[in-house]
């Protein structure tokens, strides 16, 4: 027996008619009939009966069709391995983070780890930014960025980059000569966020909440550019990850000012389930991500 054999016997059971199993083969009728009794000399018995125009299992060829099940299915898995040894692994990663700046730099990170592994898809998940660390507790992503980690034995936490986050105002804006800005500076201001809830905002989390101060006016505005036209404009202020805003200052009309007297650090981590088993192209992605960052962004 072959393996044409084998997958001719399984198209005719699975496809119900021989006609559905010459589509399927691309074979002609007279071609499959050849191929049919041919395997039918070689197993020495009949392996269909008609039955009222329909070809029925023999007990001899359910037995192989049970068995050409198992060899295709098997034949399959080898050649998926073959092509991952050759082409590289295959697979797919999940992958969010808390913070909207990330996404500055990311999708260029992973162009270039899909240039190594152009078969490991990768999915930024965007609607897991507020909360990566619970979608990844109910595993919507595999790799959650964050730097505000939650105490949970079940995640593990690996160290990527650590940043500054810096108020960014007008040339004209009182503060433009301040050095650095305390909470109570806030209270008659502007301040221009990239998305709610509030309390994801990281001057907000760190500075304002727990000082109990409110700026003057909130405003939620996704799109960085605009923002950025506002606070030149002197219609607004925002905070940005140091390395982030370094192209907007270009023009001159933009200050940077510490938030707090020590400034406002925050640590980046990846997050993982400790309880999840993940493929080795996992463990290549985030060498990777890691060796990156401190290469590109020196941070």
């Amino acid at each position: 027996m072959e393996i044409r054999h084998l997958k001719l016997i399984k198209a005719i059971v699975e496809e119900g008619s021989i006609t559905k199993a010459i589509d399927k083969l691309n074979l002609t009728q007279s071609a499959l009939s050849h191929q049919l009794k041919e395997a039918e000399y070689k197993l020495g018995t009949q392996i269909f009966l008609r039955q009222n125009k329909k070809l029925i299992l023999t007990k001899a060829g359910q037995k192989l069709y049970v068995t050409a099940n198992q060899i295709l299915e098997k034949l399959f898995d080898t050649e998926q391995e073959i092509k991952q040894l050759i082409f590289g692994e295959y697979g797919t990663i999940r992958i969010s983070t808390e913070c909207y700046s990330s996404y500055h730099w990311l999708p260029s990170v992973l162009r270039q780890f899909n240039l190594l592994y152009p078969n490991v898809e990768l999915q930024i998940v965007m609607e897991a930014t507020h909360y990566p660390l619970q979608k990844l507790k109910k595993n919507i992503i595999d790799i959650a960025i964050t730097s505000d980690p939650i105490k949970d034995d079940n995640i593990n936490y690996l160290e990527l980059f650590q940043d500054e986050m810096l108020m960014i105002v007008s040339t004209n804006h009182s503060w433009a000569d301040k050095k650095y800005v305390l909470a109570e500076d806030f209270i008659n201001e502007h301040l221009l966020i990239h998305s709610l809830p509030l309390e994801t905002v990281s001057v907000y989390q760190f500075l304002l909440s727990p000082a109990k101060v409110i700026p003057k006016k909130i405003t939620p505005l996704p799109l960085t550019e605009a923002s950025i036209e506002m606070v030149k404009a002197d219609m607004g202020i925002m905070s940005m990850a140091k390395w982030a805003v370094q192209p907007y200052l270009k023009e001159n009309s933009l200050k940077t000012i510490r938030i707090g007297k020590n400034g406002l650090k925050r640590k980046h981590f990846i997050a993982l389930m400790n309880n999840k088993k993940y493929p080795a192209y996992f463990n290549h992605f985030i060498e990777f991500l890691q060796s990156e960052i401190n290469q590109l962004w020196h941070i």
